[in-house]
């Protein structure tokens, strides 16, 4: 894509934008219903050998929803972050993806009020024994988020992989006939919004590639994955589980080696390596080996 098609397709998504703002509170009115909201077939204890009573998959289904809506909302404030410091170091305000940038941070602000809402509405109360959120594993994510925010090209990637996950995870919901009615239309406007999204990152990540420093470089071939996996893992913490009375640790450690959530990590994420291969950033005869692990592919 050269630079002038890359302005076309940018001004489209703005354009596109600009036609549709649409507020959560007024355009995904209402609530979930009581009782289980996801299917058994999307929980993440979904292939273990639990057996879990109606009480307990109904509890578990709602506190891990209000684990993923609340990453979501912390992982749009990296992002929001991360233009924001970009928009301050660019000199160029008439270029087309500031205005983009404009449009997606106010996008993802009113994501965020709609998943606080999602949260509050649950009930759930895992948040406050979620293991990574203090102590070293706290310090470790400031730490990373910190620095992958001056990084334009890491960010970029670590964007695309915020919103590669989730998008799956609400594609299977919007499709599946038990999701709780709320919850599928959260997911729906969701995913219409985070296109946008995703196709604005596909397009100006070559650009950021081009630009990139070797150390830049070698961050998102070698680096990258291990963020993004911890990303995924991050999703649904140990304290979820106990809060139904399961095994935290065991049953966090049981989930991530499942099968339903192994094809659910690689599938997300060979997303975002296609996307770098098409970016010019890894070959496809030589994946670097932490993608290789993260995604399943050619390992």
């Amino acid at each position: 894509m050269t630079p002038k098609q890359a302005d076309e397709r940018v001004q489209r998504l703005s354009d596109v934008s600009a036609k549709r703002l649409l507020d959560p509170d007024t355009a995904v009115p209402g609530g979930p219903g009581p009782g289980q909201v996801l299917p058994d077939e999307l929980l993440s204890t979904a292939g273990l050998d639990f057996v879990l009573t109606a009480d307990q998959k109904a509890r578990l289904s709602r506190e891990e929803v209000a684990a993923i809506a609340s990453e979501g909302v912390r992982f749009e404030s990296v992002l929001t972050a991360g233009f924001s410091l970009h928009l301050a170091d660019t000199w160029d305000l008439t270029d087309p993806r500031v205005t983009y940038i404009l449009h997606e941070l106010g996008e993802e602000t009113r994501h965020s009020r709609l998943f606080i809402r999602l949260v509050d509405q649950l009930g759930a109360t895992a948040a406050s024994d979620n293991p990574f959120a203090t102590g070293l594993p706290g310090f470790i994510r400031r730490r990373i988020i910190n620095f992958a925010i001056r990084r334009p090209v890491l960010l970029y990637v670590l964007v695309l992989a915020g919103e590669e996950i989730p998008d799956l995870i609400q594609k299977r919901l919007t499709e599946h006939p038990d999701t709780d009615p709320f919850l599928r239309e959260v997911s729906r406007y969701h995913r219409q919004e985070e296109a946008r999204h995703l196709a604005f990152a596909r397009a100006v990540l070559p650009e950021q590639w081009a630009q990139a420093s070797w150390l830049d470089r070698l961050l998102v071939r070698y680096a990258a994955p291990w963020v993004i996996q911890g990303m995924f893992e991050t999703l649904v913490h140990p304290g979820v589980y106990k809060a139904v009375g399961l095994p935290g640790w065991k049953t966090w450690r049981a989930a991530l080696r499942s099968a339903p959530r192994v094809q659910l990590r690689h599938e997300a994420t060979s997303s975002i390596l296609n996307a770098l291969v098409d970016a010019g950033a890894i070959a496809r005869s030589r994946i670097p080996k932490p993608w290789r692990m993260l995604t399943g592919v050619g390992g």
